[in-house]
């Protein structure tokens, strides 16, 4: 007498696959997935401790701004992108280079721009238009322990706290007529921490030299 064969509930293991009630092919699959996930949590950032940043400002080192021009960035912030003096050329109106800690940015921009400092900064403030939320704070003169004059402004929000700096870079670069290369440092800090870094950010805008032989 033929049986009708029938067939398995929907979901049903054959109990050969079963530990604890369990389908033990599934297994391998999950613990691939919790392996790559705890990888990506404790891994990752384990590696970057490990691995020791090698682009770390030692004392003594020198960012080359071009033509003889340079700045002293802070000690222990990390050189993201730029040159130190000695390694390779720089073109000034080409400058960029990107200084961090924590969470604080120095980016130092070159440009050429036939004008004044005041006038560069007009210049760059048109050209974010509305992107740099915050409050603007007044304008004020920076000069530099090398005797460049620049033009400040500072930005607080909630986005974080700010500050651009715009400078003619050459000597004797100070009148309308003079065309020669123009830097604008702008800083970056996540809110209410400007003041944790304002000593460092203050040395590095100090030590600010002018294009030599100019």
């Amino acid at each position: 007498m033929a049986v009708d064969a029938q067939e398995p509930p929907r979901g049903w293991v054959p109990v050969e696959h079963r530990v604890l009630g369990l389908d033990r092919r599934t297994f391998a699959p999950a613990l691939t997935v919790l392996v790559i996930a705890l990888a990506l949590i404790y891994g990752l950032p384990a590696l970057n401790a490990a691995i020791p940043w090698h682009d770390e400002v030692r004392a003594g080192d020198v960012l080359d701004l071009g033509n003889g021009a340079t700045a002293v960035p802070p000690v222990g912030w990390h050189l993201e992108s730029g040159t130190l003096v000695g390694r390779e050329q720089v073109n000034p109106v080409h400058l960029q280079a990107l200084l961090a800690s924590g969470g604080a940015t120095v980016e130092l921009r070159g440009a050429a721009f036939d004008g004044t400092a005041q006038a560069f900064l007009d210049q760059v403030e048109r050209s974010q238009g509305d992107d740099v939320p915050g409050v603007d704070g007044s304008r004020a003169t920076l000069t530099t322990d090398a005797g460049v004059v620049g033009v400040a402004r500072s930005t607080t929000g909630p986005g974080g706290d700010g500050l651009d700096v715009a400078f003619k870079v050459a000597v004797g670069a100070d009148g309308p007529a003079e065309a020669a290369p123009a830097l604008l440092v702008r800083v970056r800090t996540a809110p209410g921490q400007f003041e944790r870094y304002r000593g460092e950010v203050a040395a590095l805008l100090r030590s600010i030299t002018p294009e030599a032989g100019r």
